[in-house]
């Protein structure tokens, strides 16, 4: 291990791996990627599922066959990888300082740092759920670690809390290893997950789904015994006299992934309070000159596809920033408008030439609606669609000749015909 390198990534899930291969393929062949698990494939290495891999590779493959395919890339090219490495701190001047049992806690100083950490999951205790604290309250990735990973069933008899997409391949995967689950409670009136995996996952297997309802209640003592289930109103309060009881010794919580940005945090760079990842422009990077940000630490995506393609991005342009430093800076804000819940990137840079992806989110189930993009008084880009849910990511497409029209902030905007 050297003192000095061209790019270090942090993270070594899918997103830093992609953007380790990009950055490589484009001229930079002095890499560091730094991972604190034992290996290599972050996330995917418990979710062996298939389902992978249907848009980039056009077949279907399991967690861990999607995650060797980028891991075999990395290998080839003979990049410098750290596993077993917890990351530290990140200074302004993108000196990375780490910790493992190999080196100690030791320092690296890098021309370009791309920030691929991932997410972790909301906790039983961000929600403020009454009863004791018995044993059987797992967050759905946790339970799905034992299962694939340790081989361990963490209980007979489910009821999980929160439709996102971990907790509706669990509710299937606890079904096939044999344990009855009895509900999957959901506080919106609509599903944060695919609608494939709704159809795979829940209905297949004629597991009901409650939406607006949310537990109320945990009991037992050393050992969860069940859970009292009520419907919410329009302000998310339950309300009485809607309780459902439901005899059950696990609970599984799947109610949203954080981005891992403590480290983005402590080196200054601006957060966005809507995605809770870093604010970046078209080419992944943060305010902080040669910071990039790219997959689930910038933003939730659905598919590990949008993941790859996000962090070769990132990767690419981080190799350019070291080779050719960075040019001037003429942005504009792209604002989240009506219907809209955030918009990726939040900033674009004028001077950067190329097409540009927008991705973004819905507020809320619409059919029949249009979305458009406008510059001021002029709409730049429309699109209609039948239906948009806030569980799946839309993505507009801006060609070179529509950002030549733009001389002021952008706004994303869905109105419903």
């Amino acid at each position: 291990m050297k003192n000095v390198y061209d790019i270090v990534i942090i993270g070594g899930g899918p997103a830093g791996l992609a953007a380790a291969v990009a950055a490589y393929d484009n001229g930079v062949k002095d890499i560091l990627v730094l991972e604190r698990e034992t290996r290599l494939g972050g996330i995917l290495n418990q979710c062996i599922h298939n389902g992978f891999g249907l848009t980039r590779f056009k077949e279907s493959l399991t967690g861990p066959e999607y995650a060797a395919r980028f891991v075999d890339e990395v290998q080839k090219r003979d990049i410098e990888v750290l596993t077993e490495t917890t990351v530290l701190s990140l200074a302004k001047d993108k000196t990375v300082t780490a910790m493992n049992t190999t080196y100690g806690v030791f320092s690296v100083q890098a021309k370009a740092v791309v920030l691929a950490m991932g997410c972790r999951e909301r906790s039983r205790g961000a929600l403020n759920v009454a009863g004791s604290r018995p044993a059987g309250v797992y967050s759905a990735g946790t339970a799905q670690k034992y299962v694939n990973i340790k081989g361990y069933l963490p209980g007979k008899s489910v009821v999980i809390l929160g439709s996102g997409d971990i907790g509706l391949i669990m509710a299937r995967r606890m079904t096939l290893e044999g344990a009855k689950v009895y509900a999957v409670c959901e506080i919106m009136p609509y599903s944060s997950g695919l609608k494939r995996n709704i159809a795979q996952c829940l209905d297949d297997f004629n597991i009901p789904l409650y939406l607006n309802h949310t537990i109320t209640k945990i009991e037992g003592d050393k050992r969860v015994t069940g859970v009292v289930v009520s419907k919410v109103d329009e302000n998310k309060r339950p309300i009485a006299g809607t309780e459902m009881h439901f005899d059950c010794d696990t609970v599984l919580f799947s109610v949203g992934l954080i981005p891992e940005n403590e480290l983005t945090k402590e080196a200054g760079i601006i957060i966005s309070p809507k995605t809770r990842g870093a604010v970046v422009d078209q080419n992944r990077e943060t305010p902080m000159d040669g910071v990039f940000a790219c997959g689930n630490v910038l933003q939730v995506h659905d598919l590990v596809d949008y993941v790859s393609e996000e962090s070769e991005l990132a990767g690419k342009c981080a190799a350019n920033y070291v080779l050719n430093g960075n040019g001037e800076r003429d942005e504009v804000n792209v604002i989240n408008g009506k219907n809209i819940g955030y918009v990726v990137p939040q900033r674009l840079n004028k001077t950067v030439g190329g097409m540009v992806k927008l991705f973004f989110r819905v507020t809320n189930t619409f059919r029949d609606c249009s979305i458009r993009v406008k510059c001021g008084d002029k709409v730049l880009l429309e699109r209609k669609k039948k239906i948009a849910v806030p569980g799946e990511m839309e993505t507009l497409l801006l060609t070179e000749q529509k950002l030549a029209m733009v001389d002021s902030d952008l706004e994303v905007e869905l109105t419903e015909n």
